[in-house]
């Protein structure tokens, strides 16, 4: 049985104008500073003040889940034994135009990947910088100097920051470079038919898949 598709459902609510889209994205949880931090603290107080807020908890519960969704998908399609798999990762930062890699899904992801004895390739247009500093010298992980280049001889690539760079790519090379023609959209930056339709495996988030 197939899913709904989480476009159909932003479509809808953002009709109010009240409301919006702009906002209303499916994907890989959110991260920062500010955002995880304000929420737990809300939490901390209602139980300080004997107060069960459970919206907000099950706010974090269900974003604990979201940086998780990929590793499952890869899980899903490979097997949870992932020793001798190579992936490519684009996007390190928790959101696009910065280097701010706090709370980042990209964290969870790499240490998820890496702790089923993955090898990981990543690119980031801004974070490398922080992402060397964060991850330390971590067996596994590697750093690519293009975005391109960590594809080369992947297993599939991960899409974990929708980078305006990864919006338009070229699919002919993403082809030829990656091992396999497979794709795991965290950011459903892709139509789904498109890229099917160019050959390529597409997992994305919410998108109505079987």
């Amino acid at each position: 049985m197939g899913s709904g598709d989480t476009s159909l459902v932003r479509r809808g609510i953002g009709s109010e104008p009240r409301i919006g889209t702009h906002f209303l994205y499916a994907g890989t949880g959110y991260g920062g500073s500010c955002f995880p931090k304000d929420v737990k603290a809300l939490v901390r107080t209602g139980h300080d003040m004997g107060i069960d807020l459970r919206v907000l908890t099950a706010v974090e519960a269900a974003n604990d889940s979201q940086k998780r969704v990929l590793v499952d998908k890869v899980v899903a399609r490979f097997g949870e034994d992932l020793q001798g798999r190579r992936f490519a990762l684009w996007g390190l930062a928790f959101k696009p135009d910065t280097d701010d890699m706090r709370e980042a899904p990209s964290q969870v992801i790499v240490h998820e990947l890496l702790r089923r004895g993955a090898a990981i390739r990543a690119y980031d247009p801004v974070a490398m910088d922080e992402a060397r500093r964060v991850f330390g010298d971590l067996p596994g992980l590697s750093f690519a100097s293009h975005q391109a280049d960590a594809l080369r001889d992947a297993d599939a690539l991960l899409i974990v920051t929708e980078w305006r760079a990864f919006k338009s790519p070229d699919f002919e090379q993403m082809r030829a470079l990656l091992k396999q023609p497979l794709i795991f959209d965290g950011r459903n930056l892709f139509d789904p038919a498109l890229v099917r339709g160019l050959g390529l495996e597409y997992h994305a988030i919410g998108r109505g898949e079987a």
